[in-house]
């Protein structure tokens, strides 16, 4: 069974930047790679696969999953959760050259409806104008 690759510090120190905006989110060590927790809730997760892509996991609203499910590559529904989607992460950007482009702005709004569906309803009103409609 091939090994899977290390998440790189730069991808981790990106997705650092987007849950820094999300009130008392942390980030600790998981089975593979790291994920960010919300209290005890889970609100994405960023792994390298056995297949050496970088996937990273997090909840979508019910009426976007069956989206993630067709969208195609690079966009899943994972094989557990009734809600858990999921994003197959390029390993060859250059994670430090890259700007708040479109893309990183559309991850950084679904990990916010994560964040909005994983966290205590008191801090997601915290949120404001991020808070996604639910």
């Amino acid at each position: 069974m091939p090994e899977r690759p290390e998440v790189p510090a730069a991808m981790i120190h990106r997705l650092d930047g987007i849950f820094a905006a999300l009130p008392e989110t942390y980030r600790e060590g998981a089975w593979v790679g790291e994920r960010w927790r919300v209290g005890q809730a889970t609100v994405a997760h960023v792994f390298g696969g056995e297949d050496q892509q970088f996937r990273i996991v997090f909840r979508a609203p019910d009426s976007e999953v069956m989206t993630f499910e067709h969208l195609g590559v690079p966009y899943f529904k994972a094989g557990w959760g009734s809600n858990v989607v999921g994003v197959v992460i390029d390993a060859d950007t250059d994670w430090d050259d890259i700007d708040a482009d479109t893309d990183w702005d559309d991850l950084a709004e679904m990990l916010t409806d994560s964040y909005c569906i994983q966290a205590p309803v008191h801090l997601v009103s915290l949120l404001g104008d991020l808070a996604a409609p639910s």
